[in-house]
C-alpha cells in the first residue's frame, strides 16, 4: 500500500506547475507556508484518492490476515472464507458478502470521482524524470534517512524471504530431532518430491505452469473486454451512463476476492452454467479482479489522443475501423502492454478467489504456498519460502516491465 501512495501522489506532485510555488516564494512565503497553502491543497485529490484505495485494499485484505492474523483476528474476508469452506454456511457467507459490497460500493464511487481529478491536474505539466540534486547536508541527511526507512520497511522483508529460502531451517527437527545449519538448495530440490505419496500432490512445475496459463487467459480476456469499455469511457466521459458505469466497473477493485469467488461458486455451480469443473472458471475470476486496473490503465491513454488525429484520418477517407486500427491502437500500444502486464501479475498473485475455486490437483502458486504453510515441519516451511521466492521474482519482473513502459502523464497507477 505504501507504493500506491508513492505512485499516485508522487506522479501527481511531479505534474504540478512549479511556477505556482515559485510565485508564492517570490511573494515572501516560506517553504512551509508554500507547502501548506499551495502544494497540499493541490495535492488533496491525489491524497484522498490514494487514501481511499489503500482503505479498500486493507478492508478486503485476505491472504495476509489469514496467514498472520489467525482466527482471533478474523475479518469479514476470513469469516466469509471460514463459513464457506469449513462450515459450508453459504447463506451467512452471502449475507456477509452483501454487507461488504454495500460498503465498498460507496467507497469505489468516491474513488472514481476523485480519480478523474487526479488524472487531469490543473495546469499540469509532464512529470520531471530528473531527480532534484541534494545540495545541502541537511537535504542529504533527510534523503538518506528516507531511503534507509524505505529499504528497511519495504525491501528487508522481501530480501529476508529470498535469503531464508537458501538457509537450512533445522529441516528435520520435529521429525527426527536432527539440527543442521548452513546454506542449501534442498528446499528447491524438494519441491519436486512427494515423500508422503499424497494423492493431491502437485509438483511446483505444475503450479507454475497452471499459474502462467491462468495468467495468459486472464490477459486475453481482460484486454478483450477492457479495451472497448475504456474506449467508451474515454470518448464519452460526460455521458450519464459513463458516470454510472465508472464506479460499477471499479466495484471489483473494492470487492473482496473471497466474495468474488463465492459469487462464482453460487452463480456457476448449477446447470445450465455449471462451470465448477471447467478450467475457465479461475481465469474468469482473475479477469474480474484485474479488470479495474486494465480500464484505469487504458482510459487515460485513450482520452489523451487528440480528436484532430481521428478527424484528419476520417477526412482522408479512413473508415472508423481503420481509424481505430491505424490511429488509436498504435498510440495506446504502450498502455496496452502496461494493462496486459498488470493483468498478468495480478493473476499470478491472486489468492482469495482461487482458494475457493482451485482444484486440488491444479493449484496455483499462492495456493501451493498456503498448502506448505498449513503443514507442520521445517521442510514444508522451507518449500513455502522457495515457492514464494519464485512467485516474487515473477511478479517483480512484471512490475519492472511496467515501470519501463509506463507513461506517467497518462497513467493512473
Amino acid at each position: 500500500n505504501t507504493t500506491i501512495v508513492l505512485r499516485m501522489v508522487g506522479d501527481f506532485w511531479g505534474r504540478l506547475n512549479p511556477r505556482l510555488a515559485a510565485a508564492a516564494r517570490t511573494l515572501g512565503a516560506s517553504r512551509w507556508e508554500t507547502l501548506r497553502r499551495i502544494t497540499l491543497p493541490l495535492l488533496s485529490p491525489a491524497v484522498l484518492a490514494a487514501s481511499l484505495l489503500v482503505f479498500l485494499f486493507d478492508f478486503t485484505s485476505f491472504g495476509v490476515v489469514l496467514v498472520l492474523g489467525g482466527p482471533q483476528y478474523a475479518t469479514l474476508e476470513v469469516e466469509i472464507y471460514y463459513q464457506t469452506t469449513a462450515l459450508f454456511n453459504l447463506p451467512l457467507a452471502a449475507a456477509l458478502s452483501l454487507l461488504q459490497l454495500l460498503a465498498t460500493l460507496a467507497l469505489t464511487a468516491a474513488y472514481a470521482r476523485l480519480a478523474r481529478r487526479v488524472s487531469r491536474p490543473l495546469e499540469g505539466q509532464p512529470p520531471r524524470r530528473k531527480l532534484p540534486s541534494l545540495r545541502s547536508w541537511r537535504a542529504r541527511l533527510w534523503g538518506g534517512l528516507t531511503l534507509g526507512v524505505i529499504a528497511v520497511w519495504l525491501l528487508l522483508p522481501l530480501g529476508a524471504l529470498a535469503a531464508r529460502s537458501v538457509v537450512r531451517l533445522e529441516r528435520d527437527r520435529g521429525q527426527f530431532g536432527e539440527v543442521r545449519r548452513g546454506l542449501t538448495l534442498d528446499f528447491y530440490r524438494a519441491l519436486n518430491e512427494n515423500p508422503r505419496r499424497s494423492l493431491f500432490y502437485a509438483p511446483p512445475a505444475t503450479a507454475v505452469a497452471v499459474s502462467l496459463g491462468y495468467a495468459a487467459a486472464a490477459v486475453a480476456l481482460s484486454l478483450t473486454l477492457g479495451l472497448p469499455v475504456s474506449w467508451v469511457l474515454a470518448n464519452r466521459p460526460d455521458a450519464p451512463f459513463a458516470r454510472l458505469l465508472d464506479p460499477l466497473l471499479m466495484l471489483p477493485l473494492g470487492t473482496s476476492a473471497v466474495t468474488l469467488g463465492l459469487g462464482f461458486v453460487v452463480a456457476f455451480g448449477a446447470p445450465p452454467l455449471d462451470l465448477r469443473a471447467s478450467p475457465l472458471l479461475i481465469p474468469l475470476a482473475h479477469t474480474l479482479v484485474a479488470f479495474p486496473f486494465v480500464v484505469r490503465s487504458l482510459t487515460p491513454a485513450l482520452h489523451s489522443i487528440r480528436p484532430r488525429l481521428r478527424q484528419a484520418a476520417a477526412v482522408l477517407g479512413a473508415s472508423p475501423r481503420q481509424v481505430v486500427r491505424h490511429i488509436d491502437l498504435p498510440l495506446v500500444g504502450r498502455a496496452l502492454l502496461v494493462a496486459a502486464v498488470f493483468a498478468f501479475t495480478i493473476s499470478l498473485g491472486e489468492f482469495g478467489a482461487t482458494s475457493l475455486l482451485a482444484r486440488p490437483e491444479y493449484p496455483t502458486l499462492p495456493v501451493a504456498i498456503y498448502r506448505f504453510l498449513s503443514r507442520p515441519g521445517g521442510m514444508n516451511y522451507g518449500q513455502a519460502l522457495a515457492l514464494s521466492t519464485i512467485l516474487m521474482l515473477l511478479t517483480a519482473a512484471g512490475m519492472l516491465f511496467i515501470e519501463r513502459l509506463r507513461i506517467a502523464e497518462v497513467s493512473e497507477f
